[in-house]
């Protein structure tokens, strides 16, 4: 059987263009992954579910907005997702840019949310701003919440 010249060079194409491949379909799946964590991460907050919701987060984590800083699972726990979850209804995300490596993925984008009031006679809000959420393996292999940015402009009246 003779091969020709263009059979030879498809021939040794083949091996790069699988690698091409798997590279591409590998790099599809993790891309996906920011994504997937966002939308688990948001799906728990805006179903109230507290333990699940805390459940994402590193026991390093930290959480930037504005001047607040927090720092480590306990703190941010605290002052960050119990002390404004059940305030908050309805929280959304328009990504800006995304990434993801076996020990990062993180997206970027402008977040919506809206604020119930904070007592009796007071007027339901918006938010609205930039966010940034990173997220890293832990040692069991789970993919934590390492650190959250909030860049938020100030809540406006509904």
């Amino acid at each position: 059987m003779r091969i020709s010249l263009a059979q030879l060079v498809l021939l040794g194409a083949l091996p790069l263009l699988a690698a091409c491949s798997k590279s591409a379909d590998s790099g599809a799946a993790s891309a996906t992954s920011a994504a997937d964590l966002d939308r688990a991460f948001l799906t728990a907050w805006n179903n109230k579910d507290l333990e699940k919701t805390l459940g994402f987060l590193a026991d390093d984590v930290q959480f930037l907005q504005g001047s607040a800083h927090f720092s480590g699972k306990s703190e941010v726990s605290d002052k960050w997702v119990r002390a404004t979850q059940s305030g908050t209804n309805n929280l959304k995300i328009s990504t800006v840019s995304a990434t993801s490596t076996d020990k990062l993925a993180y997206e970027a984008g402008t977040f919506s949310v809206d604020v119930q009031p904070a007592g009796p006679g007071q007027p339901a809000g918006f938010g609205e701003g930039n966010f940034l959420l990173l997220w890293k393996p832990a040692a069991d292999g789970t993919w934590k919440l390492s650190y959250a940015q909030l860049e938020d402009l100030p809540v406006q009246r509904r």
